[in-house]
């Protein structure tokens, strides 16, 4: 299988408020970015999107080293807390109903084609993709803004 990274962030002003997300995707030499944005959004949807806009693009399953700052997500899809929550009905093991479920099903379905390996990065520290896919994620929240 081919092997892809991909990197990942997103940015909301005001949570909710005009959102945007940012992901690079590197497959040996070759790199692709993708950006967009929304009006109306949360920080975790964001970042729930990125990662799925950047699966949508792989064609074939492949062995994806995903890269996010992202507790929310890589803690979950990684400790597999998202799978207890569509066991128990999209409820936390706290007894609270789990938010972005749209979202999270679609990640799941995306997620079942590939091997997924997932890490951690410090947000606004010294990776270069996580720092580029932040820069776009602000910048579409920006464009939405002045938009609206």
């Amino acid at each position: 299988m081919k092997q892809v990274i991909i990197y990942t962030d997103g940015a909301c002003s005001g949570n909710p408020g005009p959102g945007g997300w940012g992901a690079v995707l590197k497959y040996g030499a070759h790199e692709r970015e993708l950006s967009g944005g929304e009006a109306s959004t949360t920080n975790n949807r964001m970042e729930l999107t990125a990662v799925i806009e950047a699966l949508r693009l792989l064609k074939e399953p492949c062995v994806v080293e995903l890269y996010s700052d992202s507790r929310y997500v890589i803690d979950a899809l990684e400790k597999r807390w998202v799978y207890g929550w569509k066991q128990r009905g999209w409820v936390k093991s706290d007894k609270k109903p789990a938010q972005n479920v749209d979202l999270w099903e679609q990640l799941l379905s995306l997620i079942a084609r590939h091997e997924m390996h997932y890490h951690w990065v410090k947000g606004h520290a010294e990776n270069e993709y996580n720092n580029r896919c932040d820069e776009m994620a602000v910048a579409e929240w920006k464009a939405v803004k002045r938009c609206q």
